[in-house]
């Protein structure tokens, strides 16, 4: 985990990783032929850029309000994954299974991200972050053993 020296430090690097998510939903969007994945896609892009908006809100104003945090069912899919590399023919498995490591990975991020925080404000951002890239995990997880280990 890299050293931050302020809040702005880590809302900034929270901010990049947000960004980061929508340039790759975006480039998966661009990549798949399935119109449920284009969907699914889609509103990821729209969920990561909230995300974005929110950490630049409470960047911008240093208070959050609105914010539940809940639990989240983890199926585990992606602990027996491996890495991916995307690459131009990737299939529809390959595409799911990417995510998925993706979202477990950004959710160990802000959980991270929470517990070196300083503020109440921050601590709470981040675990809702961390329950939002669950959730998407979780939906990834779901398509994947509902129609990709149904196949196997």
């Amino acid at each position: 985990m890299e050293k931050f020296n302020s809040t702005d430090e880590i809302l900034d690097f929270a901010i990049n990783a947000e960004q980061e998510a929508i340039n790759f939903y975006s480039n998966l969007y661009n990549r798949t032929n399935s119109e449920n994945m284009k969907l699914a896609y889609r509103e990821f892009i729209l969920e990561e850029k909230s995300h974005k908006d929110k950490l630049l809100k409470l960047k911008e104003e240093g208070t959050l309000s609105g914010i539940e945090i809940e639990k989240v069912t983890d199926l585990k899919i992606s602990d027996y994954m491996v890495e991916k590399q995307i690459h131009d023919k990737m299939d529809y498995q390959d595409s799911l299974e990417v995510a998925m490591l993706r979202e477990k990975a950004a959710y160990k991020l802000y959980t991270d991200l929470a517990e070196i925080s300083d503020t109440e404000d921050l601590k709470t951002m981040f675990k809702f972050l961390a329950q939002e890239e669950a959730k998407h995990k979780l939906k990834f997880e779901t398509e994947w053993d509902d129609n990709v280990n149904q196949e196997n």
